[in-house]
């Protein structure tokens, strides 16, 4: 029988190098847009007469306004993780745990935060419990006070609003260990003598490092990025302060240096985390079914429970419901009473009405899902590559990938700065500091690992089989790809989506550095009416950020049937 000749197309596709084809181009955008942005940052940070002149300046105690901004970073992260830890942990075991009146209200309200963008729920809190805030002034007025009794102000208030706003981060991610712990583990512990306080902290607490691992992680890298919190309690010196003063000062080297130090506490951060969660080996081995719902039986209980609940409640929804009342508040009515006096729909009607107030939010619409897109067609096709296919510099894609999550916003945008304020390849020969992409290109690299984090889990998930069984049927691998890979990882497609678009509406700290007067996102809108005190207009826009959120989660658990939350 006569052998059939190869054609050209197919000795490539079975070459030992077609792969390496196939995964240049992830490699190409993440050289261009994360390896190269940070090396110019790392180059300007020695430009100088002296190399080390910047560091020098940064370390001098002479001059310790930076090195009293590192602390203050440093120490606001480290507290924000540890309290965000204890109240979420502690919610999502009473809410995992026990059943009791209005446990089932306050499941679904005790997520209300991660529907608050950083700066919107920075905002609200100021309007409830700072300087002039309802609640000081009420209790000015009601106990005839000089001064207001107390106030959000300083680091305990930049941490309080960190705790409300980001303990949602350990509440998702223990609630679902809780979900999977064996009860015998504990009845093992108690018939072997050990207390309650021993159980939890030699049993419970271990098995849910991993999850407390990757929570704190993500709380510290948020923190450390803080802006809004910081400024509007009159915290000056923390790094990001520091950062935004040396690039508005035009001191572009400082600007570098101070970026440099943050991205090395940052990653350092992450290093020593990793480390101690290697340490040990925390899977359960066990047989055991998971636990059930404890049913709070005594009266007593029952009753702190329920008043408990309703405050909690309370709490959670609070915030909201102020930005919903002064959105209708008139612009320069509200000084010193304690609620406005005057109220208007003007400035719901003016979002939809006025150029110059609907332009930011189409902004953030347009940019948001050109970013998201990016994210999409990067994160599934690097997913793809590193679960099915098999090349040397998995690691480094994966290190890659990973590197602008682990350095705060503000640190991405100085080094877009860097890179891309002169003409370069990159940049197709253009300068893109001013220009509308420079907004969505950040966006896109803040959030290149969600959609490639979530896919890559679904498709760790889904059987090779399924894959070859149609490739033996005769479909060519993109027939398969779209018929089968995605519709079978779709809903982690869809959840790391929904968190790149929602991040992308959000976003602030990366856009309050490099956004110009044509391309004002819907975030920095609100920062700006908020210090011209256009209060109801900031918060107009606070409460259309929201529901265009919660649009997007609604649309997404519908699409998925239910499961993108679980996914997230």
């Amino acid at each position: 029988m006569e052998k059939q000749p190869v054609n050209a197309w197919t000795r490539m596709t079975h070459s030992n190098w077609f792969v390496y084809l196939l995964i240049a181009p992830l490699f190409l955008v993440l050289l261009a847009y994360v390896v190269y942005p940070f090396y110019q940052t790392f180059s300007q940070s020695f430009a100088g007469d002296e190399a080390f002149i910047h560091y020098k300046k940064f370390f001098d105690i002479a001059s310790p306004a930076n090195l009293e901004a590192l602390w203050t970073s440093i120490y606001i992260s480290i507290i924000s993780v540890i309290s965000c830890a204890i109240v979420g942990v502690t919610m999502a075991f009473l809410l995992e745990r026990y059943n009791f009146p209005g446990r089932r209200i306050l499941s679904i309200l005790v997520l209300v935060p991660m529907a608050l963008p950083p700066l919107v729920g920075v905002l609200s809190f100021s309007f409830l419990y700072g300087d002039s805030g309802i609640f000081p002034r009420f209790f000015q007025q009601l106990f005839g006070l000089e001064q207001v009794p107390f106030s959000l102000k300083g680091i305990w208030g930049v941490i309080v609003v960190h705790t409300f706003t980001m303990y949602t981060y350990f509440y998702l991610t223990a609630s679902a260990a809780i979900k999977g712990l064996d009860p015998s583990l504990e009845e093992a512990a108690i018939s072997l003598g050990a207390g309650r306080i021993r159980i939890w902290t030699k049993v419970i607490l271990p098995m849910l490092t991993p999850s407390i691992v990757a929570s704190s992680l993500l709380v510290f890298m948020i923190s450390m990025a803080s802006y809004t919190a910081p400024l509007m309690f009159g915290v000056e010196r923390t790094m990001t302060m520091q950062i935004y003063l040396s690039r508005t000062n035009g001191n572009l080297e400082m600007a570098a240096t101070q970026s440099m130090i943050l991205s090395f506490v940052s990653i350092t951060f992450l290093i020593v985390m990793r480390w101690y969660q290697n340490r040990r080996n925390y899977q359960n081995l066990s047989k055991g079914i998971s636990v059930h719902r404890s049913e709070v039986s005594s009266k007593g209980m029952k009753i702190f429970a329920t008043i408990a609940s309703f405050v909690g409640t309370f709490m959670l929804i609070l915030p909201i419901l102020v930005l919903i009342l002064i959105s209708f508040s008139v612009d320069g009515a509200w000084k010193t009473q304690i609620l406005p006096t005057d109220y208007t729909f003007d400035h719901y009607i003016a979002l939809f009405t006025d150029e110059r107030t609907w332009r930011p939010i189409w902004n953030s619409i347009q940019m948001g899902v050109i970013a998201t897109a990016g994210n999409i067609i990067f994160g599934v096709a690097a997913a793809y590559a590193m679960v099915r296919l098999n090349f040397k510099g998995k690691t480094l894609l994966d290190i890659l990938i990973m590197v602008p999550w682990a350095l705060p916003g503000t640190v991405v945008a100085v080094n877009l700065i860097a890179a891309f304020s002169t003409e370069n390849i990159f940049a197709f020969n253009q300068v893109l500091i001013g220009t509308f992409w420079i907004l969505p290109l950040a966006y896109f690299i803040r959030h290149l690992p969600l959609v490639f984090r979530s896919t890559s889990a679904s498709l760790v998930q889904l059987d090779q089989s399924i894959e070859e069984a149609s490739r033996g049927l005769g479909a060519t691998w993109w027939y398969s790809f779209r018929r089968i890979v995605v519709p079978l990882t779709f809903t982690g497609i869809l959840a790391g989506t929904l968190l790149a678009l929602v991040q992308s509406f959000g976003e602030f700290v990366a856009s309050i550095l490099i956004y110009s007067t044509s391309t004002i996102p819907l975030s920095v809108a609100i920062f700006q009416k908020l210090y011209a005190f256009k209060f109801g207009t900031a918060c107009a826009y606070g409460v259309l950020q929201i529901c265009l959120i919660l649009v997007v989660l609604i649309i997404s658990e519908k699409l998925s049937k239910g499961s993108a939350g679980s996914a997230i």
